[in-house]
């Protein structure tokens, strides 16, 4: 299987005058439709490496490769236009609009793209409604629902613009243990119907160990690089 992401030599260091280096020399690449977990303690650059991943921050030194094209070349709009056609978030915190539906919030990124609303934009989105197991409360304003459906419903959102790949800064960070089983459970069936690489951080070893594969950092350096596949 080819590769979808390619991380080169990146290092990554904060500040001009007090410099604090928090990534060392990373080289990882991750297959298409594989399922890949990130751990490490906090403060061991877990986030940081997904936000390069993610082009929301860019590395000091070192490229990232998205499906073979550098992405330390683009501009703004570039990146803008990458991330909105090939990559899907889920962080944490959900941050739906609470003033909207659930599905309204699961429209959003067409919105935000400024592409029309469609009949086939609102079948894709009740069909993620249907697929994430919400489609009875889909008119239900964000902020009526648990923290567990809210969850779902950042999934279906981050689904919306069929990205290939979905990045995941502690999806159930915030969840209890029942919880965080179904979550997990849904997006390992995202996983295997759509194809969609995932690479997920978590602090939870449990969960992390079902994933096909187990990075772990540690001071910045990846430590321990197990392929269950």
């Amino acid at each position: 299987m080819a590769n979808t992401i390619e991380i080169r030599n990146v290092d990554k260091i904060y500040g001009n005058t007090v410099k604090t280096q928090v990534l060392y020399d990373i080289n990882l690449s991750f297959e298409k439709e594989s399922f890949n977990s990130i751990i490490g303690q906090s403060g061991s650059g877990k986030s940081t490496l997904l936000n390069i991943i993610g082009t929301l921050d860019k590395p000091t030194n070192g490229e990232v490769f998205i499906d073979g094209i550098s992405t330390s070349t683009m501009n703004k709009n570039q990146l803008a236009e990458l991330r909105g056609e090939k990559l899907g978030f889920v962080f944490q915190f959900h941050y739906l609009l609470p003033e909207f539906t659930a599905i309204e919030n699961v429209i959003m990124p067409i919105r935000a793209n400024k592409k029309p609303v469609t009949k086939e934009v609102i079948k894709r989105a009740n069909e993620l409604m249907d697929l994430v197991g919400l489609s009875g409360v889909k008119n239900n304003l964000a902020n009526n629902m648990s923290g567990g459906q809210q969850q779902r419903v950042a999934i279906a959102r981050a689904l919306m613009n069929q990205p290939d790949i979905i990045l995941a800064d502690e999806p159930t960070g915030n969840l209890d243990s029942d919880t965080t089983e179904l979550i997990y459970e849904l997006l390992r069936e995202i996983n295997k119907k759509y194809k969609t690489t995932f690479i997920i951080i978590t602090h939870d070893r449990r969960i992390a160990e079902k994933a096909d594969r187990i990075i772990e950092l540690k001071d910045g350096k990846v430590n321990i690089d197990i392929n269950y596949k």
